[in-house]
């Protein structure tokens, strides 16, 4: 079901500077294309050289001394894999007692058909990073994916282990799941007025699942206005100057949340999630005239600064552990 707002939402042309935020992506997204290419066959020679070491210092032992060696070995794997059972199933009994008592987070999964394929994917990885991060929190919250149909659906299904994650589904829209506490439901918005200075235990917090906004300007915005929801957004400007727009990924968002359900401390919780390339930590009037006189030649630079736009996905480093996370939840 689509709402009014999104069916009165015209797609706006890109500006210059979306075009030229959109070439800066589509350079990082063949640069980490490589770099991946470049590190999984540096990684499968690694393997490989361990494989060789560990089988020529078996052939240099004595048969006793080598049994001992692999018997040694073998413990220390099994006392690693009785460790991470052990903090897999902490992590899953706190996602179920989330279920109850965690704040309530809502991905507002219906904006799908505004994206393109890329696009999609760069939300899914985005979502598989929440529940990740949601997993290791000290203060889980009770995530919903909302509007979980069609494409967007199919896409989370691919992703290895998405069947056991403790996290609702929900095939029906927010207002619809929520429609005997709409006065509780809350809609994260940068266009919003109103600033989230303390979060309420009881509501339920919205964040449009949503890439590229550039190209959709307000509609999450006017699509909590049409549902007559009560709309919110983080307080970023008392607290950091942003070197561009206050728009964040979903992950981002979910991400400062949990540290501030963690610490209720909105600054830490900023500077921890935020990256640098999108905000400006001195306080003085010459901070936006420096961003913008950086030249031409140092934005061509995308292997020292790599500024991709909001539809940018987990970073690299990340990218194993959160994936490992998922598929063992």
């Amino acid at each position: 079901m689509e709402s009014s707002a999104m069916e009165k939402t015209e797609e706006q042309p890109m500006s210059k500077n979306a075009k030229k935020k959109l070439l800066k992506q589509q350079r990082y997204e063949a640069k980490k294309a490589e770099k991946k290419a470049y590190e999984k066959e540096q990684k499968k020679k690694e393997v490989e050289r361990k494989r060789k070491e560990w089988e020529e210092k078996l052939a240099s032992l004595g048969e006793e001394e080598r049994e001992k060696l692999v018997a040694g070995r073998r413990e220390l794997r099994k006392e690693r894999m009785e460790k991470r059972s052990e903090e897999r199933q902490l992590k899953m009994e706190k996602l179920r007692e989330a279920k109850s008592s965690g704040q309530n987070v809502v991905i507002d999964l219906e904006f799908a058909h505004l994206m393109s394929s890329s696009e999609v994917n760069s939300l899914v990885q985005q979502i598989m990073y929440c529940y990740a991060v949601n997993g290791r929190s000290a203060s889980p919250a009770h995530l919903w994916l909302t509007s979980c149909i069609g494409e967007m659906q199919k896409h989370l299904e691919r992703l290895p282990g998405y069947d056991k994650w403790v996290i609702e589904k929900e095939e029906r829209p927010y207002i619809e799941v929520f429609d005997n506490k709409k006065e509780k439901l809350v809609y994260l918005t940068a266009d919003s007025e109103n600033v989230l200075n303390e979060m309420d235990p009881k509501a339920v917090y919205i964040i449009g699942g949503l890439v590229d906004r550039n190209r959709w300007k307000g509609i999450t915005m006017k699509k909590a206005v049409e549902q007559g929801i009560q709309t919110a957004k983080l307080p970023i400007g008392d607290y950091l100057k942003m070197s561009s727009s206050q728009v964040l990924t979903v992950n981002q968002v979910v991400e400062i949340i949990l540290k501030f359900l963690e610490a209720k401390d909105w600054k830490d919780s900023f500077f921890q999630v935020i990256p640098q390339r999108k905000r400006c930590e001195s306080d003085s009037a010459d901070c936006n005239e420096e961003l913008e006189e950086k030249s031409d030649a140092e934005e061509k630079d995308v292997k020292k600064r790599i500024e991709p736009s909001d539809c940018e996905s987990v970073d690299d480093k990340d990218d194993l552990n959160v994936k490992r996370q998922c598929i063992e939840a």
